[in-house]
């Protein structure tokens, strides 16, 4: 039992060396490899043609021959239909740095949709900076300009930056236990300068304005710069809601931009979203009026990326192993 253990750590030993030697030798790949501009690629999966598979399969599996063949007479004989509607997924951070690929999205709907096709968003997203999030409404905007029809679904979250986007809709739908809201604006930092004069460590900074830097991590904060920091919070939230009730005029805005979430079946009552309804449901309803199409800006993963990914995984099974070892004992 004891020359397992010690053997069991050997390996723990060998393994962790060798994914040191490994990680020095990606720096170093990746340090000599030339960086090239990150391209993606466009996609476009037909989800009429995915269903209708799908419907196949299933009939195929509760008819018998000649009831199938029946069925498959009847469904082939339906012409593919001429209005579209195109899905984009969108799962935002809290940089929002996924506006990139929605731009993307974006741009190639609007190159081949018409006024009578639509589009439908499947936003998640608790929020989080202001200028990305305003981008990305801003990108969802490009759609209204072109007077296309946009639905946004929530099944999750669409809160502060997330509702955001969410209001710039015609319609906006949301699971019944979906979290909406959270027009609110906050902002938190920690504050290390009695630590550094504990430790007799000196912080120095140097602006030209009055209010260049407002607060700080490691300087002196005054009272006259909370102040202008909390002023510059409350005109943001101004904004906020300005851009809220421009988009959604039947919400009271008072009520509701309290920095406050609330449930979908609640949401409704507020006016925050227009019906109940998972993204699910609406796309089966759309499946037998218009030819569904999901649009997906794919990013393609560089070198770093991928030696990453590769070392994660080694690692992730490295230590599975060495915890079976020492549970074993």
């Amino acid at each position: 039992m004891e020359f397992l253990f010690e053997y069991g750590m050997f390996l723990a030993k060998t393994l962790t060396l060798v994914l040191a030697i490994g990680a020095v030798i990606t720096m170093i790949v990746i340090a000599t490899v030339k960086p090239k501009a990150r391209k993606g690629e466009l996609c476009f999966d037909d989800m009429s043609a995915e269903y209708q598979h799908l419907q196949a399969d299933l009939q195929q599996q509760l008819l018998d021959k000649k009831a199938f063949k029946q069925w498959q007479k009847m469904t082939g004989k339906a012409e593919k239909l001429q209005t579209k509607l195109f899905v984009i997924d969108f799962t935002g951070s809290m940089d929002a740095h996924e506006v990139d690929a929605l731009r993307e999205e974006v741009t190639a709907v609007l190159a081949v949709a018409t006024n009578a096709d639509a589009v439908l968003v499947r936003l998640e997203s608790g929020g989080g900076v202001v200028h990305g999030y305003g981008l990305g409404a801003s990108q969802l905007e490009r759609l209204k300009q072109k007077n296309i029809p946009l639905t946004v679904a929530v099944d999750k979250v669409a809160a502060s930056g997330g509702y955001m986007m969410a209001c710039i809709a015609d319609k906006i739908i949301a699971a019944p236990f979906a979290i909406l809201g959270s027009i609110g604006v906050i902002a938190q930092l920690p504050n290390f300068n009695k630590l550094l004069k504990k430790n007799h460590i000196e912080f120095e900074q140097f602006t030209a304005g009055e209010f260049k830097r407002t607060v700080t991590v490691f300087g002196e904060n005054t009272d006259k710069g909370r102040q202008k920091f909390q002023q510059e919070l409350e005109e943001t939230h101004v904004l906020f809601k300005h851009f809220v009730q421009k988009n959604r005029q039947q919400l009271d805005i008072d009520d509701v931009a309290t920095g406050e979430h609330w449930f979908g079946y609640q949401a409704l009552d507020l006016k925050l979203i227009d019906a109940i309804s998972t993204s699910d449901d609406y796309l089966l309803s759309q499946l037998s009026e218009r030819q569904v199409y999901k649009v997906q800006y794919r990013i393609r993963k560089t070198l770093a990326e991928k030696a990453g990914l590769t070392a994660a995984t080694v690692l992730k099974s490295s230590l599975q192993q060495i915890q079976q070892l020492t549970f074993w004992r």
